[in-house]
């Protein structure tokens, strides 16, 4: 009876193919009492402690892809913030560091300027002319940028786009867009008048008088 057994599994290996006789086999496993048990008690255990862990895992893993992935989906709120954020920041810390102010003594109203210069100029209006316009005017910008240093000396197009780009910022965008900027929202937030008109006029006055000295510190800056 033993032979014939064995050369009847014999025969079905043989003429069965392999992969229907692993899938007989693992349903044979799997259909068995002790299997059956301890499929259930994996089950089981997995459901009631696991599975939220797991999930838990996978939200955070999710909420942290979502932050991460800010920057790239909105690229203009993103920078809008930090603008903002920074020019605050770099006044706070001008204020405290070097002109070795108290925390309860900070001109928060001075403060504002830098809030609203932030927001609306760096974040807003140079946002515009050196992300959308620059890529008109310069075209080679977003290419020479991912280029590592050594890369950038031999591109010569880069190099002479580059060199447009800061004599533009010199030339035209800070004196004539950057420091009338800044010296209206100084009168916006400094000012009694609440006539647009009166910014721009008194602000223009103020910079017209520190003219000199303002791109002369700019020219050293670059």
């Amino acid at each position: 009876m033993l032979t014939v057994s064995r050369s009847y599994s014999l025969v079905l290996s043989r003429s069965v193919p392999r992969s229907l006789n692993s899938s007989f086999l693992s349903s044979r496993v799997a259909t068995s009492p002790k299997s059956n048990s301890c499929s259930r008690t994996s089950t089981f255990s997995t459901g009631k402690t696991k599975a939220p862990e797991a999930e838990s895992f996978v939200t955070e893993a999710s909420t942290w892809e979502t932050v991460k992935s800010f920057p790239k989906r909105n690229p203009f709120l993103f920078q809008l913030g930090v603008a903002t954020a920074k020019t605050s920041a770099a006044d706070i810390m001008a204020q405290v560091v070097a002109e070795g102010k108290k925390w309860n003594e900070i001109d928060w109203k001075r403060n504002g300027i830098f809030i609203v210069f932030g927001a609306a100029y760096l974040g807003g209006f140079q946002y515009w002319i050196m992300v959308n316009k620059y890529r008109q005017w310069f075209p080679t910008m977003d290419a020479f940028g991912k280029l590592s240093l050594g890369e950038k000396l031999k591109h010569k197009a880069g190099l002479i786009d580059a060199g447009k780009m800061v004599l533009f910022d010199i030339c035209v965008h800070m004196p004539w867009m950057y420091f009338p900027s800044y010296y209206t929202c100084k009168q916006f937030v400094f000012g009694d008048s609440w006539n647009p008109v009166d910014w721009v006029k008194t602000g223009c006055a103020q910079y017209y008088s520190n003219m000199k000295e303002d791109i002369s510190a700019m020219v050293k800056l670059w």
